[in-house]
């Protein structure tokens, strides 16, 4: 049996603790400080790497589109669903029944907001989902697009598909950013997400050919010129909102060369396994979908007693605890409900004993 690599699971739980740090920080109105700006300009992209992850890990986007969807369906838009539904019912009981009209988070509702974006009241990290479907939807159709052209190099015949113009894509992202993220429900970050996850299978291909010590050289290289660039030119990208800050080429540069990088570095040194950030990785999608109404009711609480969280460290320490405690908590329990953890069974045919029954029978 081949020995688990603990690299994505360390790179997944870094990524949920920076993301809900992130949210809490803002919540608390740290978001601008000083101490604070660092940790976001040299951690970006790491939403980013869940598509990039996605991407690498998997085998094929091709085969039947109605299974196809339908087992997508299940794993993304069913949890995006339901616990939208979950944040917007604790968010509109509070607004609603509790808090004063004059309250800022009453004041916020607007009903445009159902088809112009895929944040929920209450639950805003839920875009990724719709986002994620999208991408893989977007990506099954790339599949299916025939040879633009056949081309003869080198004495052999070879084919010129689609895929060549996807590294194209993070501009049209940023093209739609530059015209105001005119899309419904937030689709202009799918093109980018598209990128990343092709982008996860082709580093994923060139790492099998490279092997592992080629691979921890050329990812140092890549990490090298990461922190470089990102020094010298700076950038950002906010992936939620399709946000670009500095100029787009070195962005999408930088997050390429941190995600190609850090991840080969990881993934070569064979890096094992960190108990609780490889525990939180493993789990991620429950801290991912839980974590934030949590953390909307502590603030709606709190609002209700005329009280705001900002500024207040003592807050910002105990919603942190409360949230990564309710949530490790929550992971037993929620990973056993398949339409809140997306945790379907997978159907017979894609199971690893059915290659071996067939054998059998034949």
């Amino acid at each position: 049996m081949k020995q688990r690599n603990h690299a994505f699971d360390l790179l997944c739980g870094i990524c949920i603790i920076r993301m809900i740090t992130l949210h809490v920080t803002n919540a608390c109105g740290f978001g601008k400080e000083d101490w604070w700006t660092p940790i976001m300009q040299w951690s970006y992209f790491f939403m980013s790497f869940f598509f990039f992850k996605a991407g690498y890990f998997n085998k094929t986007v091709s085969g039947d589109t109605r299974a196809y969807m339908k087992d997508k369906f299940k794993r993304l838009l069913v949890p995006y669903l339901v616990w939208g539904t979950i944040g917007n019912i604790i968010y509109f009981f509070f607004t609603i029944f509790v808090l004063d009209p004059r309250n800022s988070l009453v004041r916020q509702v607007e009903l445009k907001h159902l088809w112009t974006t895929s944040q929920f009241y209450g639950n805003i990290p839920c875009w990724f989902l719709l986002s994620f479907f999208m991408a893989y939807v977007v990506a099954h159709l790339i599949s299916k697009v025939p040879p633009l052209f056949s081309v003869t190099l080198f004495g052999r015949r070879r084919n010129f598909k689609v895929h060549w113009f996807i590294f194209l894509l993070p501009f049209l992202s940023h093209w739609l950013y530059t015209k105001g993220n005119p899309l419904w429900l937030s689709f202009d970050n799918v093109f980018i997400g598209i990128y990343l996850f092709y982008l996860g299978r082709v580093w994923h291909f060139a790492i099998e050919k490279m092997g592992e010590s080629i691979t921890l050289g050329v990812s140092g290289i890549l990490f090298a010129l990461f922190i470089g660039l990102n020094g010298l030119f700076g950038g950002k990208y906010t992936m939620s909102d399709n946000v670009w800050e500095g100029n787009p080429y070195i962005v999408v540069v930088n997050i390429t060369l941190a995600l190609c990088g850090i991840s080969g570095l990881l993934l070569s040194i064979r890096i094992p396994r960190i108990p609780v950030l490889s525990y939180v990785g493993e789990h991620s999608m429950v801290f991912f979908v839980a974590h934030y109404p949590i953390m909307m009711f502590y603030k709606i609480v709190r609002s209700a007693n005329v009280h705001t969280l900002r500024g207040h460290w003592d807050d910002y320490i105990i919603l942190l605890f409360t949230l990564f405690g309710v949530c490790f908590l929550l992971v037993p329990h929620v990973e056993k409900v398949p339409w809140l953890s997306g945790r379907w069974k997978k159907p017979a045919h894609a199971q690893g004993d059915t290659p071996v029954n067939l054998k059998k029978e034949a």
